[in-house]
């Protein structure tokens, strides 16, 4: 279900019912169970969101540290409070758990992407470098250009996804010898 969930939100930007719907079907179970899966995790959006998702971490060691700032800054900055998108559609911003960077506080993300010890300043110039064009960041929900950003020396496993031809051995049925 949660490739299926990353598909859905790849294509539209968000989760739409009627993705949930067709997923729901695709699986064998009730929307209300796609439902509870999509609202379980934060990466999944139930809503349209900003071409860059930029989540602030809220928790200790970041809030210790100047997160509770950063969000102020940040709100100003942009003139929409956590949880709302720019008029233009361009950034949207919330509040996040633990990024799991704690020793880089404070710290945030732009689409999945780290930014660590991030002062008001650094986030100002990160906000310009986003709104021009000469940026690596790929736009939210746009998984397949993620990928192609994966150096072929970082691929997981033997060979390429896309060389691979069969199954993987656990998938088959013969028992063992």
């Amino acid at each position: 279900m949660i490739p299926l969930l990353h598909l859905a939100q790849e294509q539209a930007g968000w989760i739409t019912d009627d993705a949930m719907a067709e997923i729901a079907e695709l699986v064998g179970t009730s929307s209300a169970e796609v439902l509870g899966t999509c609202s379980f995790y934060e990466m999944f959006k139930r809503s349209p969101v900003g071409k860059y998702v930029i989540n602030i971490c809220t928790t200790m060691s970041c809030a210790l540290l100047g997160a509770g700032e950063l969000m102020e800054h940040a709100e100003r900055r942009l003139g929409v409070k956590a949880g709302g998108t720019t008029e233009d559609g361009m950034f949207t911003i919330e509040g996040a758990e633990c990024q799991a960077a704690c020793t880089e506080a404070p710290c945030l993300q732009v689409n999945y992407r780290h930014r660590y010890r991030v002062t008001s300043d650094q986030f100002d110039s990160m906000i310009e470098e986003l709104a021009s064009t000469n940026h690596d960041v790929p736009d939210h929900g746009v998984l397949s250009r993620i990928r192609q950003h994966i150096p072929e020396d970082r691929f997981v496993g033997a060979v390429p996804p896309e060389d691979v031809v069969s199954s993987p051995a656990w998938m088959h049925d013969e028992k063992a010898d």
